[in-house]
């Protein structure tokens, strides 16, 4: 097993998708974008909190955001996904982990990220204890292929390294 000092490192990888929907809000990463659509789901549908928090549990071999926020569950009906992924981070310092460092690619068309990338890593890095230099975003385009060229939602993938006494 990979060792850093005496801290064990583990990887873990997320992945959310989310369809565009008139009439909400587009947060990503904690913030608000201004866009003419928003993204359907239970909760706020912030897909790249979903993905971070979903490559933090696997990373430190916890489940999933689904287990721990079901859409099932009334209370998670338009809950913020900050909120979520803090929850997700407590989790892993239970379980001996710390967040260390996260990359997140945003495959979409539109909205463009980068006016927003460093609102979006300061909301994440506070968010997961870590300093923004350990925060990674970056905005794909899927060069119009797909439902994702098409303009009908987006995807996000994150990686996320946990350090740990295990």
């Amino acid at each position: 097993m990979p060792r850093d000092g005496d801290a064990t490192i583990r990887v873990g990888i997320g992945y959310d998708s989310h369809r565009f929907a008139p009439g909400r809000p587009l947060t990503l990463g904690g913030v608000l974008i201004p866009a003419e659509v928003g993204l359907l789901g239970h909760s706020d549908a912030d897909a790249i909190c979903h993905a971070v928090t979903d490559a933090i549990l696997g990373a430190a071999g916890l489940g999933d955001i689904g287990e721990m926020f079901p859409d099932t569950d009334p209370a998670n009906k338009d809950r913020d996904s900050i909120g979520m992924l803090e929850a997700a981070v407590k989790r892993i310092a239970t379980a001996g982990y710390r967040v260390h460092q996260v990359d997140v690619s945003v495959v979409a068309e539109s909205p463009r990220l980068s006016p927003h990338r460093e609102k979006i890593r300061a909301r994440l890095a506070s968010a997961l204890g870590i300093e923004s230099a350990s925060v990674s975003v970056k905005g794909k385009s899927n060069e119009g292929m797909g439902w994702i060229g098409r303009k009908e939602g987006l995807a996000c993938i994150a990686v996320a390294t946990l350090k740990g006494n295990r």
